[in-house]
Order: C-alpha cells, then sequence, then structure tokens
C-alpha cells in the first residue's frame, strides 16, 4: 500500500504572512519545516505528502514550490491566489508555471472570509473557470455555515474536482452535530465533492480521543464512502490534540470500523487520483 498524506503544512515565521499565527497560539507558534516532520513520516510509513497553504499570499505558495524542489516527500501542493483579483487567470497561471508540476490545487481561506455567501459571488467565477481550465483541485477551507454555499458553487461548476477540508469542520459535541450532519449529506449526494478524513480531532474539546469523534466520522463514512474519502493528518495543528502517529492509528482504527477493507483507497490511492500525484509505486 501507497501510504499518502494529502494534507499537512509547513510554515516559517520569518516569513511574516501567516496572519493568523501569532504568540497565542500555544504550540504552533514557531517553525514546522520538512525536517521536523520526516522522521514522523518515515516512522509512520508515509511516502508522501500534499503540502497545503497557511497563509493569504501566493508568496507562501511559492515558498512552498521551493521546499518541494529539496523536498521529495512534497508530492503536491495546494497553494492560495486571490480569486477576486481581476487578473486572476493571468495569476492562477503564472502559478501553475512556476510550480512545474507541483501545484495540485488552490485554497482560499474561506472560514476566515467575514461574508459566509463569499462563494457565491459571481465575481469568482473566472478563477474557478482558471482552475478547470489548469485540471487544479479546489480546497474548501469552510465551516458548516458555508456548505450551503459551497454547494451551489459545486453545482455551478460540475466539471470542478473539489474536496471538503476537515469534514467542513463539524463542532463536535456540540449543539449543531445533527444540522452539519444533514448538511453533508446533501452536499455529498448533490456533488462530487471528495472529503478529508482530517481535522476532527482538533474539532473535538482537549483531550478527546477516537470515541468522542467517532459519531462525526460515522456519518463522514455514511456519506462519501470509500471511493471519496481521503486521510490527512493536518500536522502540525493535529499535535494540539494528539502526535503524528496517534492520529494516524486512530485514523485506521476508524476505517476499520466503518469501512473494512478501504484502508488502501483512503490512505493512498484515492490521493493519487484526486490530486493527479506522480507517486512511484513500491519496488517488490
Amino acid at each position: 500500500m501507497i501510504r499518502i498524506d494529502a494534507h499537512q503544512h509547513y510554515w516559517s515565521l520569518r516569513r511574516g504572512d501567516y496572519a493568523w499565527l501569532t504568540p497565542r497560539e500555544t504550540g504552533l507558534y514557531r517553525d514546522f519545516e520538512p525536517e521536523h516532520l520526516s522522521q514522523d513520516l518515515a516512522q509512520c510509513g508515509i511516502r508522501a505528502t500534499v503540502s497545503v497553504q497557511a497563509a493569504p499570499t501566493e508568496a507562501e505558495s511559492r515558498f512552498l514550490f521551493d521546499l518541494s524542489v529539496r523536498h521529495p516527500s512534497i508530492a503536491g501542493i495546494v497553494g492560495w491566489v486571490d480569486f477576486e483579483a481581476d487578473d486572476v487567470a493571468e495569476r492562477i497561471n503564472s502559478l501553475v508555471r512556476d510550480g512545474r508540476g507541483m501545484l495540485k490545487g488552490l485554497r482560499p481561506m474561506v472560514q476566515d472570509i467575514g461574508d459566509p455567501g463569499w462563494l457565491d459571488r459571481r465575481g469568482l467565477d473566472a478563477a474557478f473557470e482558471a482552475m478547470i481550465l489548469h485540471d487544479l483541485a479546489f480546497d474548501a477551507l469552510v465551516t458548516p455555515t458555508h456548505l450551503g454555499a459551497i454547494g451551489r458553487r459545486l453545482r455551478r461548476h460540475p466539471q470542478l474536482r473539489a474536496i471538503l477540508d476537515h469534514a467542513g469542520k463539524p463542532d463536535i459535541g456540540g449543539a449543531n452535530l445533527e444540522a452539519w450532519a444533514a448538511q453533508i449529506g446533501e452536499l455529498a449526494r448533490e456533488t462530487r465533492v471528495f472529503c478529508k478524513l482530517s481535522g476532527l480531532l482538533t474539532q473535538a474539546g482537549r483531550g478527546a480521543r477516537i470515541d468522542e469523534i467517532d459519531a462525526a466520522a460515522a456519518r463522514v463514512f455514511e456519506c462519501f464512502g470509500v471511493e471519496r474519502l481521503i486521510w490527512g493528518s493536518d500536522w502540525p495543528v493535529v499535535t494540539l490534540r494528539a502526535t503524528y502517529r496517534e492520529w494516524l492509528q486512530m485514523s485506521l482504527e476508524l476505517v476499520r470500523r466503518h469501512a473494512p477493507g478501504g484502508e488502501d483507497a483512503i490512505f493512498g490511492a484515492n490521493a493519487v487520483d484526486f490530486y493527479r500525484l506522480e507517486v512511484a509505486a513500491e519496488s517488490a
């Protein structure tokens, strides 16, 4: 089995464009670069990763491109572009060119945008059309308040490959879990969106373990099945709740509970297909 981590981050504080990352983010306010993850990848048998943007700048996307040149464990990058820019198509073309095959998708930080209907704006059409033209995936960093808008966006662009980051960030243990469960059910039925098995532990309270996230995970498996689920660590954010290995082991157990036999697809094959990754098969 080829094991892929389809959602992790790298950042360097000296770059200075991570507005959300302040000293108040205890445990995350330091550099996290490939050398800090390499031991976990090796010990957990992770062949490659998809490195996802953490700052709303094109400069950070190019920072990740540079890392990928020096660190072959990075098989793909999900970058950022200003979706509202008048020249967004040209900007995307430039990122594709500079990425030299490494740019696999784009991710606006929708969760941080005040307007819950932002994804509905007609002014974003050019960005999504350019993504389709370049066969780029759309990583949807959203909360439950955005699920209706993302559904309408995907129905407007049926050719767009899209994936829901962190299962749409359900409020695990909160009062609105049933509403989230209904919304992702509708989204899964009416669109071809994929979903990441990632971030659930972070959405739960401190000290939460597998039983606290099991109900939300069960809903994700029910809605998306083996065919449209992809595992990601969300490292280093996951370290606020568990080690890399602990989250991997929890995830494997969730698959055994809810989708036995689905390990190869969820932990590798789906990511390779969805993100168009070039990962060599293991030698015999």
